[in-house]
């Protein structure tokens, strides 16, 4: 064997010495810094590092579950991706009375008109269902072809066990998703900037209508981020985010 192919082995191996210790050492400080005892009251949960995908924690993560609310990530992706933010949003009969009484609005008016950007924060902070009903509407011109791009989008970022049914959560049997899937959705999300500026705002104001002459105070539900109810989850490091609920979802 010549000189220089026992040094080019010599100088591999060292290599993969090195490799394998630098390895083991990134994963030792890991741990040291990862919590000891994760209590997750939920069935289902997960962690995934946003700009790689990377999953950090997971609990369930393809059992499938009701998602509520948190749909309105897929619906706000699918409008930042199709929409200018000045476009004009007009409410229809469909809109204001297809969503169940006494879910969460912002009563809006038939024939109602706001921006898109102004319909996008009341879906993504008071979680306004007319608001996801008239986006909905607005960006498919009815919510079928709507849903259509939901599940399309869905498949594309390469969710298994998640299916839509309409673009606010409202209970369906076949609206249904996964911890995993649902942090594929939202990491596409974020990766839209306006996204994660509408969700990390506190409160908004939409500005006085064609059928409101007084504007229309908006305040983010997420209790990590802002005071909601109460202030006991407040988190300083808190994005923003989207939550949701149903009696059904749980």
């Amino acid at each position: 064997m010549s000189f220089k192919r026992v040094i080019s082995k010599f100088l591999v191996f060292i290599f993969v010495v090195n490799a394998l210790v630098i390895c083991n050492y990134k994963t030792v400080k890991a741990e040291d810094y990862w919590p000891s005892s994760v209590d997750v009251v939920a069935e289902s949960a997960i962690i995934m590092e946003q700009e790689t995908g990377t999953i950090l924690y997971s609990k369930n993560i393809d059992e499938v579950h009701f998602p509520a609310s948190i749909t309105k990530i897929m619906t706000a992706l699918i409008v930042l991706e199709n929409c200018e933010l000045n476009e004009t949003v007009k409410f229809s009969a469909e809109a204001v009375y297809g969503t169940e009484l006494g879910s969460s609005s912002i009563a809006r008016d038939v024939n109602e008109e706001m921006t898109v950007e102004q319909t996008l924060y009341g879906m993504m902070l008071e979680s306004a269902n007319e608001c996801a009903y008239a986006l909905g509407e607005h960006v498919a011109g009815d919510i079928p072809s709507f849903v259509k791009m939901m599940n399309a989008k869905a498949k594309e970022l390469g969710c298994t066990n998640t299916h839509f049914n309409n673009t606010n959560g409202l209970p369906d049997d076949e609206h249904y998703t996964t911890a995993h899937d649902m942090a594929l959705i939202a990491r596409a999300a974020y990766a839209i900037p306006k996204f994660a500026e509408i969700v990390g705002t506190k409160n908004y104001t939409i500005p006085p209508t064609n059928k409101h002459p007084d504007p229309t105070p908006l305040n983010n539900h997420h209790q990590m981020l802002h005071y909601y109810k109460s202030n006991k989850y407040i988190y300083d490091y808190c994005l923003g985010g989207k939550t949701g609920y149903t009696v059904v979802a749980g």
